[in-house]
């Protein structure tokens, strides 16, 4: 990446709604050279999506947990595509540590939580499952960050 990925990256974080003409003007680049910029940034898996950004407070499921998940050998692949019917589950990574998964679970109250906690427990494969419940973002989900460090570590 050179500075004109590391900028472009930028305002797409920063201004995500701008528009293709918009990041070539403050850039000062053609429009052409954004786009091809964007579609190799593409193609190299920097930029993975345009989705938006959407709350799950803000649809109702306030409740945020990491739910561990410890699995019985060899059933990784399958309870990992039992996870894909629960929609409560927001993510889900194979972990080193404690379990073998941790689960990112969204729910509309503690109740609501328990029975999704439940429905993990009875997949076949789940020995069992520790559960931490978040109290509070204090940072929330960000890449900018890792641009901005990126860019620097290249001036250097």
């Amino acid at each position: 990446m050179d500075d004109l990925d590391t900028s472009l990256l930028r305002l797409l974080l920063e201004e995500p709604r701008a528009g293709m003409r918009e990041y070539a003007r403050v850039l000062g680049v053609a429009r052409g050279t954004v786009q091809a910029r964007l579609a190799r940034l593409e193609q190299s898996g920097v930029i993975a999506g345009y989705a938006p950004q959407l709350s799950a407070p803000g649809m109702g499921y306030p409740v945020l947990a990491f739910v561990h998940l410890h699995l019985a050998q060899g059933r990784l692949d399958e309870i990992t595509a039992a996870l894909h019917a629960v929609p409560e589950v927001l993510e889900a990574h194979s972990i080193a540590g404690e379990g073998d998964l941790v689960c990112r679970v969204a729910a509309r109250e503690n109740a609501h939580l328990e029975d999704v906690i439940q429905q993990l427990i009875k997949l076949p494969g789940v020995v069992r499952t520790k559960t931490e419940v978040v109290l509070s973002e204090r940072v929330a989900p960000r890449t900018l960050p890792l641009v901005l460090q990126a860019d620097d570590r290249r001036r250097r």
